[in-house]
């Protein structure tokens, strides 16, 4: 058995940084909407994709555990960024001041668009790594292209619906609403798709680096549990 479970290295840190640093900003832009050749998406989609992509790498190098210790770390900042701003927006400003709107605009999340991100983002990343982690068993560490994509293809879809369902539901005609779903979906899947030489180097630098190329073998897919220790199968 390897020492991964115990010890934080300088590559899991950088790697759940960024992580984390994608999860906030997409939150944060998500309010601003693009439009591609008529296709309207929050701008998030530039950059939320990559949280996945890193996802993958926690998970393919570093195991389960592992990543399910990250997306609790983003969930808990996206959650504290969230009350900041909320405390932020009610501090009393002086008359000469003119960008409460502005702020308020921007940094003002409602609380079903917070539900509907915490709950999208949770179910979708949680997916997306049981997911790799138990087709890297049955593949015994083969086609990584397969399993990344894969994997991304379930959380993406379950991420996605989550969100829009509650975010949007009864409030946007449904052609609208599905419309929306498969744009983001298709987006968010082939993003990956298209960066996948990109965390195949990323995953194989890792690895070399820490020495590092963990298995599941015996691991209880327990989403609400911050235990990162391993045991032998």
């Amino acid at each position: 058995m390897d020492d991964s479970s115990k010890r934080i290295s300088p590559s899991f840190l950088i790697i759940t940084t960024l992580f984390v640093t994608c999860l906030l900003i997409s939150n944060i832009i998500a309010g601003k909407l693009a439009s591609f050749f008529g296709i309207v998406v929050p701008a998030a989609v530039i950059l939320f994709p990559i949280s996945y992509i890193l996802g993958d790498v926690l998970t393919e190098v570093y195991g389960f555990r592992r990543a399910r210790l990250a997306i609790w770390l983003g969930f808990t900042a996206n959650i504290l960024m969230v009350l900041v701003f909320a405390v932020t927006l009610v501090l009393p400003h002086p008359d000469f001041w003119n960008g409460q709107h502005a702020f308020t605009v921007v940094l003002g999340m409602t609380p079903r668009i917070v539900l509907a991100s915490m709950l999208g983002y949770l179910s979708g990343a949680f997916c997306n790594s049981i997911i790799l982690s138990r087709l890297k068993i049955r593949c015994e560490g083969r086609f990584l292209w397969m399993r990344t994509i894969g994997s991304t293809i379930v959380g993406e879809a379950v991420d996605t619906t989550i969100f829009l369902v509650v975010a949007f539901w009864g409030s946007t005609p449904i052609s609208v609403l599905v419309g929306m779903m498969l744009a983001q979906y298709l987006w968010k899947v082939l993003y990956e798709a298209i960066l996948t030489p990109l965390t195949y180097l990323i995953i194989k630098r890792v690895k070399k680096f820490e020495g590092l190329d963990h298995f599941d073998h015996g691991v209880r897919y327990i989403p609400f549990s911050l235990g990162v220790k391993q045991k032998e199968p």
